[in-house]
């Protein structure tokens, strides 16, 4: 069993739809969408639920309002200005807590006299298992200004690998998040691949760069793929020969195609739909488990 991830530098590079094809043509795959706070592959996909579950983190501070005194020192106290009044002075002020504001420390807590503000556990959002026609298929879904996305990311990822191990799948396809930061980070920890997909811009050299560095420090075998590669051949040329400077495969090219915009439309697959990029995703595909079957290939 291997798990490819795919991700890149920014957002709107093309990944979902590259993993949604690959899911069609791995067979016996595993689907996972970590991109939790912008999920979107099951607008393709369609997934049907079989179990949904909560995701709790942190604690957010709730003021009980038959308790509180008024004193005000949860107000002096709290340092992100979440603690709000409706009556600045005089008898019958009362005080409550902004959900978004609260970054869950706990501070007016310690210092209430009056034990008034209750610490519960956040529900931060969801988390899903659902079949697909391609599948079983991982994925959840971050609530508004929830945070904790890594501590989902790895969530989804451990319901996969036991998906997997119980179906003996040959691959777990990740449908990674944009950019760096911690879901990356928790996404592409302990992957067996790792697919970057970039376009033949200035800004997609360098956000590529950032990823390869990134995915490099955690020792995971790199490919990259130049999506939408005939708007600047020169550039593709030039991108593809800084990924292999930072230690990554060429796993292929693909072509702009309108059909990919019409295939979302009809809410299917490259792969389903067909066209030029279909063809291209899958000479990709046959030299990913080229590579993935090649015990030479390190990052």
């Amino acid at each position: 069993m291997r798990e490819l991830v795919v991700i890149s530098g920014k957002g709107g590079t093309g990944k979902t739809s590259i993993v949604a094809s690959l899911a069609a043509l791995a067979g016996r795959a595993v689907i996972v969408d970590c991109d939790v706070d912008a999920a979107d592959l099951h607008l393709v996909l369609a997934p049907v639920m079989r179990r949904r579950q909560e995701f709790r983190s942190g604690r957010k501070a709730v003021i009980r309002q038959a308790d509180c005194t008024g004193c005000g020192i949860c107000l002096a106290e709290c340092r992100s200005e979440a603690v709000r009044t409706t009556n600045h002075s005089g008898a019958g002020c009362k005080f409550h807590i902004d959900p978004f504001s609260c970054d869950g420390c706990g501070v007016c807590v310690q210092f209430c006299p009056e034990q008034a503000i209750d610490f519960p556990e956040r529900v931060c959002g969801e988390w899903f298992i659902s079949d697909t026609r391609f599948g079983p298929m991982v994925h959840a879904r971050l609530a508004i200004a929830a945070e904790n996305s890594g501590k989902l990311v790895s969530i989804v990822r451990r319901e996969a690998r036991i998906i997997a191990e119980e179906r003996k799948s040959r691959w777990i396809l990740v449908d990674g998040p944009p950019g760096i930061g911690c879901p990356v980070i928790a996404s592409v920890t302990g992957a067996s691949l790792v697919l970057v997909v970039t376009e033949p811009t200035l800004s997609a050299e360098h956000d590529m760069e950032r990823v390869l560095k990134l995915a490099r420090h955690f020792g995971i075998p790199c490919l990259v793929c130049v999506n939408k590669w005939e708007i600047n051949p020169q550039m593709t040329d030039r991108v593809e020969r800084k990924a292999e400077l930072l230690g990554a495969a060429i796993a292929g090219r693909i072509c702009y195609d309108r059909a990919v915009t019409t295939a979302m439309v009809h809410g299917a697959t490259v792969e389903e739909f067909g066209g030029r990029a279909a063809e291209d995703i899958r000479q990709m595909w046959k030299e990913i488990e080229r590579l993935a079957g090649s015990d030479s290939f390190t990052c």
